[in-house]
């Protein structure tokens, strides 16, 4: 059975590596959705100690002490480090993007506009895109998942980031699948809103 398109088909619609995670929650899809995207991951230890073991060669390099970070929700946190919202659907959907050098110690991401990241083919790079969704899934729930694609721009780039991808992919996805555990847990603890 084909699947509906979603936003993220329409910014990378070719891809060398797709990852996608969902999960049955008991809500309505515009309060899953908020809870999706104000979730913050970095409750998890095991997602604060995966990022901060992704991050050393970036906290190792730099000179003195890291200033305050403000970001709460992982949303916030990705803007600030340079990724960009492609595309939002309110209350259904978000798609955002950047383009990066995944396989490098140190990881810088320059997001762009929605047409520009379509068309960006320069050599060297991989463009990734990642969604969030909530779907009605029967009466009073939703089905909220995530999902990461990526393209790379050319050969060497491809193999480099295949390199990459066999040793990060699994602790890549077990982020998403948390996520989502700490998504449905939180809507689980809600009273559950009347009339849906």
């Amino acid at each position: 059975m084909r699947e509906a398109p979603t936003l993220i088909d329409a910014y990378l619609p070719v891809f060398d590596v797709r990852e996608r995670h969902e999960t049955r929650v008991r809500a309505n899809p515009a309060r899953a959705f908020a809870a999706l995207r104000d979730l913050d991951w970095n409750r998890s230890r095991v997602v604060r100690a995966l990022f901060a073991l992704r991050t050393l060669p970036e906290r190792l390099q730099s000179r003195g002490p890291r200033p305050d970070r403000a970001e709460t929700t992982f949303l916030e946190t990705a803007l600030s480090a340079g990724w960009k919202i492609l595309e939002e659907i309110p209350n259904e959907e978000l798609v955002a993007g950047a383009v990066t050098q995944p396989w490098e110690p140190v990881v810088h991401f320059r997001g762009m506009s929605g047409d520009a990241f379509r068309a960006f083919a320069e050599p060297g790079f991989a463009k990734i895109a990642w969604s969030f969704a909530a779907r009605p899934a029967g009466e009073g729930f939703s089905l909220v998942r995530t999902e990461t694609r990526v393209a790379t721009t050319d050969p060497r780039s491809r193999r480099r980031f295949r390199r990459y991808w066999r040793i990060f992919s699994p602790f890549i996805g077990l982020i998403r699948i948390l996520a989502l555990r700490l998504v449905r847990r939180d809507l689980d603890r809600m009273p559950p809103t009347r009339g849906v």
